[in-house]
């Protein structure tokens, strides 16, 4: 699996590590795509890692054909795909919930958070993948548009189009809730 001449144990040691550094991020990013829904998150972050574990190839990163310069950005490539593809062919036996159950969190506002998360999971999901990417995890419009398919000038005018949209959700709210 992990190629000739490579080193099988530095290979697993070295995907391990970067399982260990990245999991966390990942989870991260996709509770804000999934609109809160963190079972589903988490099918995504061990789908993800199946899937970087399927292509790693130790010290040297070597995937498939082609040598991979960042293997974190890669995995965001495909977690964000991975997204996209789901809400595609979500069975019709699926059904979205308007409200989160009440969890414990780490401290800040959860008020807001729970709004927030409410509001992203109302629109799309190419345009909540778009302003998770540009606004949350600070990626360019040019790095965006190759993660989501697309052109940056459709990347940009797709995050001003769902920012609108999502002012238009959250109104004067977020205001109130926001800490000065």
């Amino acid at each position: 699996m992990f190629g000739i001449g490579v080193d099988r144990g530095a290979a697993e040691e070295g995907y391990e590590a970067f399982a260990h550094a990245r999991a966390g991020h990942l989870y991260r990013a996709a509770c804000l795509l999934t609109g809160g829904d963190s079972h589903l998150a988490e099918d995504l972050v061990q789908e993800t890692l199946g899937r970087m574990y399927a292509v790693w190839r130790g010290s040297g990163r070597i995937f498939g054909a082609r040598t991979i310069e960042d293997p974190a950005a890669y995995a965001q490539g495909v977690l964000y795909r991975l997204f996209i593809d789901h809400r595609r062919r979500r069975s019709s036996s699926e059904y979205p919930v308007r409200e989160f159950p009440d969890r414990a969190g780490p401290e800040g506002d959860g008020s807001l958070r729970i709004t927030l998360t409410q509001a992203l999971a109302a629109l799309p999901p190419r345009d909540r993948a778009v302003l998770v990417l540009r606004y949350w995890e600070d990626v360019s419009a040019e790095e965006t548009a190759a993660i989501v398919g697309s052109t940056p000038g459709a990347v940009r005018t797709q995050a001003s189009r769902a920012l609108a949209r999502l002012r238009l959700q959250l109104g004067d709210s977020l205001h109130d809730m926001a800490r000065p």
